[in-house]
């Protein structure tokens, strides 16, 4: 997981940077509403196992940036874990708003489907924040979702690391099933979710090695 860390000024940096433009230009021009829209009508017209449907609602709800918040809060109360929860505080906002604030600028549609599956237990959340910007509440790319489940990947991954090189990798389970849930949920399309994940990339390699967390493993061995 060391590689998943970076300096703001290093070419992984720069090239994420890039690799986000691009991909943000493409979706701006519509270059990729065919595939979007062709992989999202797949998914509407294959919904309606209740246990598939309801497991879907749950993990996309976990993405939901006051659930994670709370994640942040309990790990800034545990004293060995503060500095842990201090950063993941901070990428949260961070993410959130400049999602946000992309989407406005952006302002792509979300996906205009009727979810024919079996009814959810409670209303899906857009999860959108963006001050002084008006229409991005319905705006699409890129996921905030996304963008702060590859945060919590990479910063629980990157501090479990020492410990469990093989299976940190695990974690990068879970942004993979929350970008494949908003899809399923038909609030994204999957350049949203690349979008999304990629600015998540970016921020946590960049936050994790702002705040030190690799003191943590130098704590481990004394």
């Amino acid at each position: 997981m060391q590689n998943w860390i970076f300096d703001i000024r290093s070419r992984s940096f720069v090239l994420l940077t890039i690799l986000f433009l691009i991909i943000s230009a493409f979706v701006y021009f519509g270059l990729t509403d065919s595939f979007d829209q062709s992989v999202v009508l797949f998914f509407s017209q294959n919904v309606g196992n209740p246990t598939l449907d309801t497991i879907m609602q749950y993990v996309t709800e976990s993405g939901e940036v006051l659930w994670m918040l709370a994640f942040g809060i309990l790990m800034m109360v545990i004293p060995k874990t503060r500095r842990i929860g201090i950063t993941l505080m901070i990428l949260i906002v961070i993410s959130t708003l400049l999602t946000g604030y992309v989407k406005c600028g952006i302002d792509r549609d979300r996906p205009d489907f009727d979810y024919e599956g079996t009814p959810f237990p409670v209303e899906i959340s857009r999860d959108t924040y963006a001050l002084f910007c008006e229409g991005g509440f319905d705006a699409s790319f890129p996921s905030g979702h996304a963008a702060r489940s590859m945060i919590f990947a990479i910063i629980l991954g990157y501090v479990l690391s020492e410990r469990f090189p093989r299976g940190a990798y695990l974690l990068f389970l879970y942004p993979v099933m929350i970008s494949i849930s908003r899809i399923y949920v038909l609030q994204h399309y999957p350049m949203d979710v690349i979008g999304g994940a990629i600015i998540g990339i970016m921020l946590a390699g960049v936050m994790a090695k702002r705040t030190k967390l690799y003191k943590l493993f130098a704590k481990s061995k004394t």
